[in-house]
């Protein structure tokens, strides 16, 4: 095995910045190269062993409940089953990124091939694992940055993303550390945060809400508020979502027959009939009802 190191000062602290390893004895890699890190070669007996007595003392010392995985892209996703029977998490997301589909520079509607990307890898787990809704994100960003909301309902008039498909698998989200935050390498479009907000607190999957939304911007009591409304009207991963209307400038949808959530510059009032329909929430581009 031959490695390159470069070694910088920084404040006075040695740091390995670079590292790079060629001709390992390991087996071939399960996934994609990352190249700011070597492999670990989990078809190694001994390594999964390793794996799974610090990821157990992580969990009994101290006192970790769940998993974050990241870039599940570098490994396969049957290790992750091995993992998490070992250690029994509450839960458990693996993050799984690349590139949805464009054509021209132009997102193209149809992201099924993305998704099903982030499906397999769930599959490939046994379902032991989640995985973040990157489709959902993307479809969100191009909805909101271009007012084209049409986007949030595939061709069979469903949400568009792993969300669609997997719903209880499915960890939507709107912003996280890369994306955002100091790294800023796919920011959601400025301004439209609590649109994305209301949409994936009132929908099916795992929503997550990031850090720096609650505690360094003016969103806080927005999405405090939201939160509860979920809690109340128990919204959950499996609920039901019934598209209402997917236009060039609204999207509105009804979940589980009890909410209306409409986001977009456009107009929508969910139709009174045997269900009587009250504001509830409402903020910029976005307003939810619940029904009596």
């Amino acid at each position: 095995m031959q490695c390159g190191i470069s070694l910088h000062d920084l404040f006075g602290i040695r740091c390995i910045t670079l590292v790079s390893f060629v001709q390992g004895r390991g087996n071939k890699s399960s996934g994609d190269n990352f190249h700011a890190a070597p492999n670990i070669d989990h078809s190694q007996d001994f390594v999964r062993k390793d794996i799974k007595e610090w990821m157990c003392w992580l969990r009994e010392e101290i006192g970790y409940d769940g998993w974050r995985l990241d870039f599940v892209r570098g490994f396969w996703g049957g290790y992750v089953k091995d993992y998490m029977d070992a250690t029994s998490p509450y839960f458990a997301v693996g993050e799984y990124w690349d590139s949805l589909s464009y054509t021209y520079g132009e997102m193209d509607h149809n992201q099924d091939a993305h998704r099903q990307r982030i499906i397999d890898w769930i599959n490939a787990t046994t379902g032991s694992a989640g995985a973040f809704d990157v489709t959902t994100k993307g479809v969100l960003h191009e909805a909101l940055e271009r007012c084209e909301y049409w986007r949030l309902a595939d061709e069979k008039g469903k949400p568009p993303g792993v969300v669609g498909w997997w719903p209880s698998r499915a960890v939507t989200f709107v912003e996280n550390h890369d994306t955002g935050s100091t790294q800023g390498h796919w920011r959601f479009p400025g301004g439209k945060e609590m649109q994305g907000y209301a949409y994936i607190l009132t929908h099916p999957g795992t929503p997550a809400v990031f850090f720096d939304h609650i505690y360094s911007s003016n969103y806080r009591s927005e999405i405090a508020a939201l939160i509860a409304f979920r809690n109340r009207h128990k919204i959950h991963c499996r609920s039901v979502v019934e598209i209402s209307k997917a236009a060039r400038d609204v999207y509105a949808a009804i979940i589980d027959k009890k909410i209306a959530v409409k986001i977009g510059p456009g107009h929508f009032e969910p139709p009174n009939g045997p269900r009587k329909w009250s504001p509830a929430l409402e903020g910029r581009d976005y307003k939810i009802w619940e029904s009596s």
